[in-house]
């Protein structure tokens, strides 16, 4: 089955698993995601960024999110799920899903890892994927 990621650009799939794709500031060396397009894009340039980090803080979305909102089912089919920021030290800190079964075992400062999930299927019955992170 084919796949493709939910937008261009996001992340890079290698050997050692995924990695996102954020920009360092040509003007001051800070770093920002996902990567800016267009002028602002310009000012910056493309790198992968770390694999791991830290969860930093996080919610349970318990209700389907509204829309422009384009993932699968309606709103009896949604399963909750958490959502946080993951610091990637030196980096940057990046807003993502979480995966894990028990959100009670979600603890600030717990390793995480960078993973890939399917967000939904296109018309075609292609695998639209997006990133995410579980413990480490």
């Amino acid at each position: 089955m084919t796949s493709r990621p939910v937008a261009e650009g996001l992340f890079v799939q290698g050997a050692e698993g995924p990695r996102l794709i954020g920009g360092r500031r040509k003007i001051d060396g800070r770093f920002v995601f996902p990567m800016p397009q267009g002028a602002e894009g310009d000012g910056c340039d493309p790198v992968e960024l770390k694999p791991q980090g830290r969860l930093w803080s996080y919610t349970v979305q318990r209700f389907r999110p509204k829309p422009p909102f384009n993932g699968p089912g309606d709103d009896r089919s949604f399963q909750p799920y958490a959502v946080g920021y993951v610091e990637l030290e030196g980096q940057v800190i990046v807003e993502s899903r979480l995966i894990i079964d028990d959100f009670a075992s979600l603890a600030i400062g717990m390793p995480m890892a960078l993973t890939t999930e399917v967000f939904r299927r296109d018309a075609d019955g292609a695998d639209i994927l997006t990133y995410a992170f579980r413990p480490a």
